[in-house]
């Protein structure tokens, strides 16, 4: 929930949180709210004000302030205001900072049993509301779950019926796709920065239902899923779908070049959030000439993803605690939150938004289908493991290094397991 986002011009005043937000101002009898988004870009911050705009007209007796940080350092920002416990209200809470915030204490439990709008989210917008720690620290606003985004004009040129569904399929689809001579591949790799992401999605489908959801880098029986059999064989199509049907500079590809490589009719199919789907309609390609299917399974039929997240919280120490959960009551009620994510290409967190035409057909099908399937599984990150961070970081390394070829299948998993294993170990004792 990041990548297309262009960095917000910072406003006056924004990091100074200067005092006259959070008491009620000079007029007699209204109260005066500040809010922090983390997420920040000109036309995200300018539909949010949109909306506090209405929130304001609704309540006369409430004012809102907006604070937008510029993107690169808004959740330290964020950490940098809860940490003075002074004016700050409501604020933008995302999956990863959420369990550091409420462990600080600085976040309050919101009401939700009491809010007529509970009962209209979907499930999964319920379940992450409580996901840290079985309270209701946050609302989400919507989420972001892969989809094989994939070229039907090309798959209908090369003969494919179907598009692909299962890892394998994906691979002998890819090959079919790609023309080195026309400098045409079968599929976007994501070899550079994130590239582990990819790994991990792979391993976990060939895993399939020995994966702990809970605990998305181990198995039931406590194993990391590095360690085994079916690890070795996912990494190996892993490896053989770049070197067989992907650009070999690839090998560096992020986020933007891989999208860049779909749209610019280099490659045949991309794994990908629903960010893209604007970027892909507004590209040129026809219609009919692209479409989405959930992400691929394994040999056992299950395809295992977490979702990214964020939603609006309230602060424990706001002296306007019910003024504040009004307002995100308000933004996270049908029109609101649909509004919101229609124009940041969410996936949306009320049911009625899924009879919404943009998302109950096209692009954006392929999410709700997902959601409906009960072999493609939502997982939890390790993120509240100690070494998380450092694990991302060496594992784009290692990942770089096996499509090098300077490390192979089993030193990488091996590594991984090692790492995972010892992780195991420390977040017990």
């Amino acid at each position: 929930m990041r990548r297309l986002h262009r960095l917000a011009i910072p406003l006056v005043g924004v990091l100074t949180m200067t005092p006259v937000g959070c008491g009620s101002d000079n007029d007699a009898g209204t109260v005066r709210l500040r809010m922090i988004e983390s997420l920040t870009s000109p036309d995200r911050t300018k539909l949010i004000r949109q909306l506090l705009s209405d929130f304001e007209r609704q309540n006369p007796g409430i004012k809102v302030e907006l604070v937008s940080p510029p993107l690169e350092n808004a959740d330290r920002k964020i950490t940098q205001v809860l940490q003075t416990k002074k004016d700050l209200d409501v604020l933008e809470v995302r999956d990863h900072t959420a369990k550091s915030f409420s462990n600080n204490g600085w976040l309050a439990e919101i009401p939700v049993q009491s809010w007529p709008g509970w009962s209209g989210l979907t499930e999964l917008a319920r379940k992450k509301a409580v996901e840290v720690g079985g309270k209701p620290y946050l609302i989400p606003y919507g989420f972001y779950e892969k989809v094989l985004f994939y070229r039907s004009d090309w798959l209908r040129e090369a003969g494919v019926a179907q598009p692909p569904t299962t890892w394998q399929e994906v691979y002998d689809t890819a090959k079919k796709l790609t023309d080195k001579g026309r400098r045409r591949y079968g599929y976007s790799f994501r070899g550079g920065k994130g590239g582990f992401d990819y790994a991990v999605l792979i391993v976990s489908a060939f895993n399939g239902d020995k994966v702990d959801p809970g605990r998305s880098f181990f198995l039931k029986d406590g194993r990391t899923i590095w360690s085994t059999p079916e690890a070795a064989q996912a990494m190996n199509l892993f490896l053989s779908l770049f070197k067989e049907a992907s650009p070999a500079d690839s090998v560096s590809w992020s986020f933007p070049e891989m999208v860049q490589g779909f749209t610019a009719n280099v490659t045949g199919m991309l794994i990908q959030d629903p960010e893209v789907i604007k970027t892909v309609e507004e590209s040129g390609i026809a219609k009919d000439g692209w479409s989405t299917v959930p992400i691929p399974k394994g040999p056992g039929g299950y395809a295992l993803q977490p979702v990214g997240y964020a939603g609006w919280g309230v602060t424990s120490f706001s002296t306007h605690k019910a003024e504040a959960v009004k307002l995100v009551e308000f933004l996270s009620a049908d029109a609101q939150s649909t509004k919101f994510a229609k124009g940041n290409s969410l996936i949306p967190i009320a049911t009625a938004a899924q009879q919404d035409p943009q998302f109950s057909g096209g692009a954006w099908k392929a999410y709700l289908d997902a959601q409906q399937d009960d072999k493609q599984v939502i997982t939890v990150r390790p993120v509240d493991y100690p070494g998380w961070s450092e694990w991302q970081q060496a594992a784009d390394k290692d990942i770089q290094s096996l499509l090098t070829g300077d490390r192979t299948v089993a030193d990488v998993l091996s590594a991984w397991d090692a790492f995972w294993t010892d992780q195991a170990k420390k977040k017990t004792s």
